[in-house]
């Protein structure tokens, strides 16, 4: 196994002590901002994925997306597939909602998908458990924030910058591991029609 426990411990601290994390301002964090440029490649949040869906993405989001390059996580493959199971057949929406995501799925080009390394799912596990424990998560909100630790630290391996709207749980991630690999944006209300 390549996963070095010692290592991971020394990295992450998953036994410091502290009362609470605190969030920072949502305007002292990085925001996609127009005009956007060229910059670290992406990978995606499940969150935006749904955004691009339900047209809810800012216009710089969506200028982003086109000037980056763009990266796509087995994590968020996972959580989109989970709703094949999960939707009720008999409702009269889940048809539509899963054509949709089927035809987001497929349309991932099979060289921009990969999965995180040993190391990033092991480290995930702590820094997880040491925000749950932190911030006080419920139970049932721990293996999301499980996942998304996973994505944070797949993005850090690879060079990457994470764009999500998932402030509270990767602002975390970077005051804990600061990399500056982070990239927030902040859902329209109203989607755009089409």
């Amino acid at each position: 196994m390549s996963f070095d426990l010692s290592r991971a411990l020394r990295r992450i601290k998953p036994q410091r002590k502290a009362d609470a994390l605190p969030l920072r301002p949502f305007d002292a964090l990085p925001v996609v901002e127009s005009p956007v440029s060229a910059g670290a490649e992406l990978l995606l949040d499940t969150c935006v994925y749904i955004d691009v869906l339900q047209g809810r993405t800012p216009a710089s989001v969506d200028e982003l997306l086109q000037a980056r390059i763009v990266n796509h996580s087995t994590i968020c493959l996972a959580e989109m597939t989970h709703l094949f199971g999960r939707l009720d057949p008999a409702h009269v929406g889940t048809k539509d909602v899963l054509r949709e995501i089927r035809q987001t799925i497929e349309d991932i080009p099979g060289h921009r998908i990969s999965s995180p390394s040993e190391t990033a799912m092991g480290e995930a596990g702590m820094l997880a458990g040491l925000v749950a424990r932190l911030l006080r998560f419920e139970r049932g909100e721990r293996m999301l924030l499980l996942n998304d630790a996973t994505l944070y630290l797949q993005a850090l391996e690879r060079g990457w910058t994470v764009l999500t709207r998932n402030v509270r749980d990767f602002d975390c991630f970077d005051q804990i591991l600061p990399a500056g690999r982070v990239l927030f944006y902040v859902q329209r209300s109203h989607p755009v029609s089409t």
